[in-house]
């Protein structure tokens, strides 16, 4: 059985909700326990990424602000 898969996307600079659609785009194309990792700049991504996520069957693993840009990790579930 191959590891888990670790993926980072660049999503700043997207205004709302083109961060979602990156992250929903590229999660469709990842397996079950693979994460996912996106930066951003959005303010809304705090709330609208993890809402995705539950809505959605995912874990939202992290969502760490560094200096301006936001990094949302998140797991593949379902």
């Amino acid at each position: 059985m191959m590891p888990p898969s670790r993926e980072t996307i660049d999503c700043q600079r997207l205004s709302c909700s083109m961060p979602v659609i990156r992250v929903q785009d590229r999660i469709a194309q990842l397996s079950r326990g693979d994460e996912l990792t996106a930066i951003c700049t959005d303010p809304g991504v705090p709330e609208a990424i993890p809402a995705w996520c539950r809505i959605n069957g995912h874990e939202l693993v992290s969502a760490v602000k560094c200096e301006g840009e936001l990094l949302v990790a998140g797991r593949v579930g379902g």
